[in-house]
């Protein structure tokens, strides 16, 4: 009984301006990782083949959908390598009239995507069914903590402005109470100035009758005196 191969779908490039040895550092990062994890890896790739890469992989994944109605889900990179192309010379001029051979290399690259085997596919899928359902009790988990948090402070918040209420009331009883000791002073300070005043006006009133006194009997006295001189006469 023959086995049954699985389908691949290649993509290949040609005559790209790169090295093959700088461009097989890159296509290692990739192999046997699904299509996702690979566009990811690339894109967070700081070589210069990654670009191209990138494009050649996505290529390879448009052609097993349009050719082989494969899903991208179920694709892998199976297999990547680089070949090396035609070398181009060029001269460079040095000192003394000599010259120096410049050497470039060019390269074939080719990416082949494969589907993954039913087996591996249905665990795949069992064990994303799980990750899945394990962060949604995560996201499920915060959602709560978050909420009882937002009611805690919510809660603490409300205490806080009942406890300032409370203060305000308390500061307004005292402004009151010292408004009204304010104004017993005032009225106990109107009447001891009322009574300075009487008391000082007693006190100047008798001073007032003793220098009138003597100006009565002065009166007299001139009045007797102009009487025994008309009596002289």
């Amino acid at each position: 009984m023959a086995e049954t191969k699985t389908p691949e779908t290649l993509a290949r490039l040609r005559h790209h301006r790169t090295s093959p040895t700088k461009v097989r550092q890159v296509l290692h990062l990739i192999v046997g990782k699904n299509v996702a994890d690979a566009r990811e890896t690339l894109r967070f790739c700081e070589r210069g083949p990654a670009e191209t890469v990138m494009k050649l992989l996505d290529s390879a994944v448009a052609n097993a959908e349009h050719n082989d109605n494969i899903p991208e889900e179920e694709l892998f990179v199976s297999r990547a390598f680089a070949d090396e192309g035609p070398t181009m010379k060029r001269w460079r001029p040095r000192a003394r009239g000599r010259g120096t051979r410049i050497r470039k290399r060019t390269s074939h690259i080719t990416l082949v995507v494969a589907r993954y085997e039913d087996e591996a596919l249905e665990q795949r899928r069992t064990r994303e069914a799980a990750d899945t359902q394990a962060q949604r009790a995560s996201r499920r988990r915060r959602v709560q903590a978050s909420q009882r948090k937002a009611e805690r402070e919510a809660a603490r918040e409300a205490e806080h402005d009942h406890d300032h209420e409370d203060h305000d009331h308390d500061d307004e009883l005292v402004d009151a109470d010292e408004i009204e000791a304010g104004e017993t002073d005032d009225t106990e300070t109107d009447v001891d100035e009322t009574e300075d005043a009487t008391t000082a006006e007693a006190e100047d009133a008798p001073e007032a009758s003793d220098d009138e006194e003597p100006a009565e009997e002065e009166s007299d006295d001139d009045s007797a005196e102009d009487g025994d001189a008309k009596g002289s006469k």
